[in-house]
């Protein structure tokens, strides 16, 4: 019996070179599009001035509540009543919350669009203002959704302040 010589296969690395650069294409393709379309909190200045028409905004009724997420952490609500007593319809709020420390200093500045309080049953659901549009005279509940509020807020009811207003 004698040895059969063996043979020496030679690998192509041509197809997984060209499999891991599609990856690699395809992972940064995704990165640049999910930070393009990542919308955090935003922050405005504290100096802002309010919106000209805030005043025929007036806010009433406020109240805070809690519950937990499922990641264990708080999700803080603030509710109240908004009411536009001018001459405009409103297809948009920005509202401006501030947090303030017990120096009375902002230890939160959150700015966010004020979401209408759709229905109530079988559980609290909010839309845009912009889905249902707050005519001359119209009142509606609303809720801002606050996945985290800073540890040092004093928990006395926050500053809301009218910043933008989109009107038809």
């Amino acid at each position: 019996m004698g040895l059969v010589p063996q043979q020496t296969r030679e690998r192509n690395w041509l197809p997984l070179a060209i499999a891991a650069g599609v990856v690699a294409l395809v992972t940064v393709a995704l990165v640049l599009v999910l930070e393009h379309g990542r919308t955090g909190p935003t922050v405005t200045p504290i100096s802002a001035k309010p919106d000209a028409y805030a005043a025929d905004l007036p806010i009433t009724g406020l109240a805070m509540s809690e519950s937990g997420n499922l990641a264990g952490g708080k999700v803080t609500y603030l509710d109240g009543h908004i009411v536009n007593t001018g001459t405009k319809t409103v297809a948009g709020i920005t509202v401006q919350v501030l947090f303030r420390n017990v120096a009375k200093e902002v230890a939160q500045n959150e700015t966010q669009q004020m979401k209408l309080i759709r229905m109530r049953e079988p559980y609290i659901d909010v839309e845009p203002v912009s889905a249902a549009p707050l005519k001359p005279g119209d009142g509606r509940d609303f809720r801002l959704i606050f996945d985290g509020v800073s540890p040092d807020w004093d928990g006395a009811f926050p500053e809301i302040r009218v910043v933008r207003i989109d009107v038809q």
